[in-house]
């Protein structure tokens, strides 16, 4: 290995990322009471379990003020952190953590069909809802404020169960700390958009309540993997995805945005 890769090797083993101080998980996952069920949630209903099992008796199809129909909605675009899923299955961390949720007793509840319909489209959510029906303008200041920020390392660690959609298990996303600076934040205070501190991979979808018992061995699988490193990657571009469902079924990648010199250098890459 060269110089060059011996240090860019060094800086990777060295990174320090965000903690639970620093992001929301804590106080967004589930409160797992000692003996009581996990029940589909109202939101996780009417947007998430019509395209997963269509005939549960708990799907709500549409709801007043709401513009879900069936879980589909008007093509929204937000700009997203993509995450490959190649690299992913390739993780011996992350294949034991499948291998225990398909050893686990609510493994038959698991949309697992769903899974490789949306491997090209695995993502976490960095600015949400920018445009409806057509792709936003990339605003020239984006890419410079993507210039400077650079391209940053992320730690996905899992399994996640939050206190809204609940019935949705997510992997957790950890940006690397600059001198204790969250980069995501950055950004999105360089675009203009509202920080958040919860950047979640959907990953599995349950089709059904789970019992007592199958949801206490979730919340001690959930528990056992929290602070688990699934896999590490680099942030160098960030996506422009549309999607007419909240499980991205049907995502359309629009626009890439590099983050670094290249941001600068020239404008988005556009596609059909």
């Amino acid at each position: 290995m060269t110089e060059l890769g011996d240090g860019l090797e060094q800086r990777r083993s060295s990174t320090e990322f965000c903690d639970d101080a620093q992001l929301g998980y804590q106080r967004s996952r589930t409160d797992f009471a000692a003996g009581a069920p996990l029940t589909l949630d109202e939101s996780y209903r009417l947007a998430h379990l019509p395209l997963v099992a269509a005939g549960h008796p708990g799907v709500i199809a549409r709801q007043d003020g709401r513009f879900y129909e069936m879980g589909r909605h008007p093509r929204i675009f937000s700009l997203v952190l993509p995450v490959d899923d190649s690299a992913l299955r390739a993780s011996a961390a992350f294949a034991s953590l499948e291998g225990e949720l398909k050893a686990a007793p609510f493994a038959h509840k698991i949309a697992w069909e769903l899974l490789p319909r949306r491997s090209d489209r695995l993502h976490a959510t960095i600015c949400g809802s920018l445009a409806t029906g057509q792709p936003p303008n990339v605003d020239p200041k984006w890419l410079d404020a993507l210039s400077q920020i650079g391209p940053f390392r992320v730690e996905l660690r899992g399994l996640f169960s939050g206190n809204v959609n609940r019935g949705r298990l997510y992997l957790k996303v950890y940006p690397e700390s600059r001198h204790g600076e969250n980069p995501i934040k950055a950004m999105q205070a360089a675009l203009g958009r509202p920080q958040t501190d919860l950047y979640l991979v959907g990953l599995y979808n349950l089709t059904d309540d789970l019992d007592a018992a199958e949801t206490q061995a979730l919340a001690a699988l959930i528990a056992r993997w929290w602070d688990v490193s699934l896999l590490r990657l680099e942030a160098t571009h960030l996506w422009l995805l549309g999607a007419c469902d909240d499980l991205v079924l049907d995502a359309t990648v629009s626009g890439t945005l590099p983050l670094g010199a290249e941001a600068h250098s020239r404008a988005p890459a556009l596609h059909p």
